[in-house]
């Protein structure tokens, strides 16, 4: 019978470490320990799995091997259960604690994430959550590569192998500059905006998904200003510069410069996008990781309330 190496948990916390920063010195500041030691327990743990899990490039940090990303997508994975097991030990089965790296899409931070974190602090207070805001593909990529444990998105690019809960579904809507004739009217019609200039929200897939609809009425957008920025859109508009079609509407139709906005329902029958928790189907689904599923289901759900548009119950799929 072959003798399994003898790996430590402080060998694979360093290596988590190392491979979240790619620095060992780095890693050690984040660790508080000797960047030696980080070093020692790195190079032991390679020698005792018996392949190299970073390429060491002089003055400019580590990068993983093939053979590292696998390992660090399931040591991180273990290294959670391991945290569950010992507080399930203590007795602490029920108490959720620890850490936990979320990602949030950037058009739902502002509506989401205060309330979120508002809505954790209260039930886990033992939870120290790390967020990152990113993009659609970046969401994908970060729970790929074990960077983050779960993401409330968008259903965009999320690809196969992730698992989702919807936890509201979104209707698109027309946003109108203050006394345009078309605010005049309960509901607009897509190919009512066919001559009219768009303000575009330029994210990769939220581009495609406004410009399929418009194109989709038969009305291809004229495109006169683009920005990334949700609140940029809705001041542009504000100021008369073309009309835009958003999907998370905020409670109130001010925006930051002090203008407003004519928010109205599309009269077409278009398809909503849908609010998930997004997690990687072959991880193991912690305490922690449920923790943020309730409370952003909860959050997601009042929001939709307060703007008049009730949430669905969840759902998970995959």
């Amino acid at each position: 019978m072959s003798r399994q190496p003898d790996v430590t948990l402080a060998q694979l916390r360093y290596f988590v470490e190392a491979a979240s920063v790619l620095s060992m010195t780095k890693a050690a500041e984040e660790l508080r320990v000797a960047q030696s030691a980080v070093s020692a327990a790195v190079a032991q743990l390679e020698r005792q799995v018996g392949t190299p899990l970073f390429i060491r490039q002089h003055a400019r940090g580590l990068v993983l091997t093939a053979a590292g990303e696998e390992m660090l997508r399931d040591v991180r994975g273990l290294l959670a259960h391991v945290g569950e097991v010992l507080d399930a030990a203590r007795g602490r089965g029920d108490d959720v604690r620890g850490r936990i790296k979320l990602a949030c899409m950037v058009t739902l931070v502002p509506f989401v994430l205060p309330d979120l974190l508002a809505e954790l602090s209260g039930s886990c207070p033992g939870l120290e959550v790390e967020v990152l805001e990113l993009e659609a593909a970046a969401v994908s990529t970060a729970l790929r590569s074990g960077t983050v444990e779960v993401a409330v998105t968008y259903d965009l690019g999320l690809g196969q192998g992730v698992a989702r809960e919807v936890i509201a579904e979104v209707p698109p809507y027309v946003v109108l500059p203050p006394r345009h004739p078309l605010a005049d009217r309960s509901e607009v019609r897509l190919s009512d905006l066919a001559e009219e200039p768009m303000v575009l929200l330029d994210l990769p897939h939220s581009r495609e998904y406004f410009r399929e609809l418009l194109a989709a009425a038969g009305a291809p957008p004229r495109i006169a200003y683009r920005s990334s920025s949700v609140e940029a859109v809705r001041g542009m508009v504000a100021r008369g510069l073309g009309f835009s079609l958003l999907n998370q509407r905020p409670v109130l139709d001010g925006t930051y410069g002090g203008g407003f906005v004519e928010a109205r329902p599309i009269a077409d029958d278009v398809p909503s996008l849908s609010v998930v928790v997004a997690w990687m189907e072959s991880v193991r689904r912690t305490a922690r990781a449920r923790a943020v599923t309730d409370s952003a289901r909860e959050v997601v759900q009042r929001l939709r309330s307060a703007t008049g548009e009730p949430a669905p119950g969840g759902r998970a799929r995959s």
